[in-house]
């Protein structure tokens, strides 16, 4: 059964190799925000001719096609996650890199409020906090 990233992909004409078609499910399978290096990692797993520059091309492909969402979470590395899911926020733990997803709808109220109040539509948004934890 295809992924839901390699789905994406072919619903917007996309070819697909098999390299990436590998990548796409280690996407898909992905439950925190990996980088290239670590996506790479997972996919030399079950294909070792996957080269480095072959996932930095192919995220940059699905991302331009809007199939992942790249995040810059202030670490030095782009991080990636499938565009599929409902909207949510992060906190982002700055001592250990930990990547906490979160949905408040006080926060999303807000910024709705704050929009209108500027004279604006809300299209999209995107917020991320960065902390660390109370000892």
């Amino acid at each position: 059964m295809a992924s839901w990233v390699e789905e994406k992909c072919v619903e917007r004409g996309l070819r697909m190799t098999d390299q990436r078609r590998v990548i796409a499910q280690v996407l898909s399978a992905a439950n925190d925000h990996p980088d290239a290096e670590e996506l790479y990692n997972r996919a030399a797993t079950v294909d070792p001719k996957i080269s480095l520059a072959t996932v930095y091309r192919t995220v940059r492909l699905f991302s331009e096609a809007g199939i992942i969402e790249t995040h810059d979470f202030r670490d030095g590395r782009a991080r990636y996650e499938t565009a599929d899911e409902d909207h949510h926020d992060h906190l982002i733990d700055v001592e250990s890199g930990d990547v906490i997803e979160f949905v408040d709808p006080e926060i999303e109220e807000l910024q709705e409020k704050i929009a209108r109040k500027l004279g604006y539509e809300l299209v999209d948004h995107r917020l991320e906090l960065y902390g660390r934890r109370i000892k």
